[in-house]
């Protein structure tokens, strides 16, 4: 691989350990026990595609979610709460390495996720890190829900080269999904596929 000078990280599985069973258990707990047929890593329904692309709020969301799983009685806390069970901590150590080797690679950020979600995780950033923007750590963080667009589609690494007008061949992309890294080399970025137990420490920047 050729040495890159820019990185785009992943979110969830890469920086943030985040763990989609407990979300499973949580909405469990409120009686919906099919969770895993509306959203896993791999396929999400159309109401979660909505949300993770901005196409509707929140509160749309949790309007929409109600209908899908027929129980009108759930209130937007109990969605949320559940929703956001899966968003776990930031690892002070692997945000220490970020820190370092932003003095080596100009690094950016790609997650899908949602307002919900981010709210959240920038909220579980302050509380467990520092009183700081998690989004100053990159020169720019790319959200799907703000950029409109979802890996794996081509469209979102595209757009995100040419925002930040990146050669694709010194840029490497690294992320916890294999479809999202092959999607990121389809357009030519290097990708580097992080699945669980490995960190970004096994990556050897």
């Amino acid at each position: 691989m050729q040495k890159p000078k820019n990185i785009i990280f992943d979110l969830g599985g890469v920086i943030l350990n985040i763990d989609f069973r407990q979300t499973a258990l949580a909405f469990a707990e409120l009686g919906i026990g099919n969770f895993n047929e509306y959203y896993t890593l791999q396929s999400v329904t159309p109401l979660f595609e909505k949300l993770e692309t901005g196409a509707i709020s929140p509160d749309d969301f949790y309007d929409g979610f109600r209908h899908l799983a027929k129980m009108p009685a759930l209130t937007n806390d109990q969605i949320r709460d559940a929703w956001n069970a899966l968003l776990l901590d930031f690892p002070p150590e692997r945000i220490a390495w970020l820190k370092k080797i932003k003095e080596t690679y100009n690094i950016f950020l790609l997650s899908n996720t949602n307002q919900i979600h981010y709210d959240a995780f920038t909220q579980i950033y302050r509380r467990q890190i520092e009183d700081a923007s998690f989004d100053d750590l990159f020169i720019t963080a790319y959200y799907s829900h703000t950029l409109g667009l979802r890996k794996p589609a081509r469209e979102v690494f595209e757009t995100v080269l040419a925002k930040e007008k990146l050669p694709a061949g010194e840029t490497v992309f690294i992320d916890d999904s294999l479809a999202n890294v092959e999607a990121a080399q389809s357009v030519g970025l290097q990708g580097i596929h992080l699945p669980s137990p490995k960190t970004v420490f096994d990556i050897g920047l």
